[in-house]
């Protein structure tokens, strides 16, 4: 069993999860990382909202993985990948929760893109 704590999304810090109404589109370097219809938008208490997409939906040739993970108390361990094509500001510019808390269980397979890390994030309607 891990040290790490876990907590649970609650009034005081929830997280919502819905689809993504429209279509993602990430770019990184001038090329389109990611296109999905299939994206979900998580709101994370007063954070703005970030868009997980489908991995089946990202140029996996595009990413480079890296060694840097994080923890977050809510999602769990988080593990990284960098966008050559995007240069510098591109390193760890995505990352994923690949065995998420039960609490957002549902951004398991999806991936999130650092805003200002690439040179964009649309929702296209």
């Amino acid at each position: 069993m891990s040290d790490k704590p876990v907590l649970q999304p609650g009034p005081n810090h929830p997280i919502t999860i819905t689809p993504t109404a429209g279509r993602v589109v990430v770019t990184a370097g001038g090329k389109v990382v990611a296109d999905s219809r299939n994206a979900l938008t998580l709101q994370e208490s007063t954070y703005p909202p970030v868009q997980y997409v489908p991995l089946a939906d990202v140029d996996q040739n595009l990413l480079e993985r890296t060694a840097t993970e994080s923890y977050c108390p809510f999602k769990g361990d988080a593990s990284y990948w960098s966008i050559p094509a995007g240069g510098d500001q591109a390193v760890d510019a995505v990352w994923e929760y690949s065995k998420p808390h039960e609490a957002v269980a549902e951004i398991a397979g999806h991936v999130a893109f650092w805003t200002g890390r690439v040179d964009s994030i649309e929702v296209q309607q």
